[in-house]
């Protein structure tokens, strides 16, 4: 392809998906993305864009430097899959058994190197610098967001944006919220020791079952009573593992579980309280209780002005066939949130189901899929968001 051109994003619309079904044939899990980072370089060394690796990961970011100085805009987008095996028939689906594409990573990956190659063709004119954040492993905590900020890829940045291709919301939406819009998504791993023994002498014994279930109780009152009921939160027991037969008292059980808050106050107020009450409620049945608490993705908090400024140009840029939605907070959680906790910035939701085309699955679905014409208001917003920035 030529980018001396002066490329339009309706004219890279091919190109993103042809993009997009290489990444979905070669999904690689997070942490592993050697090849698609390898794809990315490739293609933004062919745009005529500076390359620079993280050292971090697979990571890897496009520099592109007006001949103006002026605002510096970063966009970016996720690129790893998951490990689940597609069960979809397309010609592009996953050749790589169990890994798949099953969240639109592909998508996002395809809309920002159209980005890229939309500006590469306007560098004479461009006033300031786009950073292009291919980042990897957003679907594992820690994430990769952290070890990219930390070798400076926002560094005297003015704003960041990033977006999701969203299957639940239709083809011809566009959607985001200014302030708290995801969840933070922190977990725990309880074990509770007693003492084991005969189930017919249970007087010998400290049953690390009962303890367990009663924190299991115990812990579905923290969001009713301890937490401001105009602050969502979640806490959900995924597992209760204990006991080996149905006649000996368990010396070992185990509860593991996630936390959901919207704000860092509640969120350490859930980790508090989960604590104290792990600790009491062991004490109150003789068993001990160790926990283990991981800090997973902030809230992912959109900045007030930003979110205005995707209110304003979205309708401009797209026009009537699309429409704009405040959406209501959503429980799950994004690593963008460490981007937006350092500069100020916009996460924004693309429409991507499509009946007509079978994009009706959820995201992490064995047959996840989404209209590819999204791409095109997807790659089109990302371009709106950073013209606006780097021209008021």
């Amino acid at each position: 392809m030529e980018y001396m051109e002066r490329l339009t994003v309706e004219k890279l619309l091919p190109d993103m998906v042809e993009w997009r079904r290489h990444l979905h044939r070669h999904p690689e899990l997070s942490y592993q993305e050697k090849e698609t980072s390898a794809f990315v370089a490739a293609k933004l060394a062919e745009f005529g864009i500076e390359v620079v690796k993280s050292k971090a990961g697979y990571g890897l970011t496009g520099i592109l430097k007006g001949k103006v100085p002026g605002k510096t805009a970063v966009l970016r987008a996720d690129m790893d899959a998951l490990a689940i095996t597609e069960e979809n028939g397309h010609e592009y689906a996953s050749r790589n058994n169990g890994v798949m594409h099953a969240c639109g990573h592909d998508g996002h990956t395809a809309m920002l190197l159209a980005a890229a190659a939309y500006y590469s063709s306007r560098r004479d004119t461009l006033q300031g610098e786009l950073r292009f954040l291919f980042q990897p492993a957003e679907e594992i905590c820690p994430g990769g967001a952290l070890g990219m900020i930390a070798e400076g890829v926002l560094e005297g940045a003015d704003a960041v944006y990033g977006l999701h291709l969203w299957t639940p919301f239709p083809f011809g939406t566009v959607a985001s919220a200014p302030g708290p819009l995801m969840a933070s998504a922190d977990e725990f791993f309880i074990d509770i020791i007693g003492k084991g023994g005969h189930a017919g002498t249970p007087h010998r014994t400290v049953d690390s079952i009962v303890a367990a279930a009663a924190l299991v109780t115990g812990l579905q009152s923290i969001v009713s009573r301890s937490v401001d009921p105009l602050q969502p939160a979640v806490i959900s027991v995924g597992t209760i593992q204990g006991g080996s037969a149905q006649n000996i008292v368990a010396e070992r059980c185990r509860i593991t579980g996630t936390v959901r808050a919207f704000d860092e106050d509640t969120r350490y107020l859930l980790r508090r309280r989960i604590e104290e009450m792990t600790a009491s409620i062991a004490a109150a049945h003789g068993a001990e209780a160790n926990v283990d608490y991981l800090m997973g993705y902030p809230p992912l908090v959109n900045d007030e002005a930003e979110f205005k400024r995707f209110v304003r140009v979205a309708p401009e840029v797209l026009g009537d066939s699309v429409t704009l939605v405040q959406m209501e907070k959503i429980m799950p959680a994004e690593d963008f949130a460490y981007y937006v906790k350092e500069i100020p910035g916009c996460f924004m939701f693309v429409g991507a189901g499509n009946p007509d085309k079978d994009a009706v699955y959820p995201h992490h679905h064995s047959k996840f899929d989404f209209d590819e014409d999204a791409m095109l208001y997807g790659a089109k917003l990302l371009v709106a968001m950073a013209d606006s920035c780097l021209n008021e």
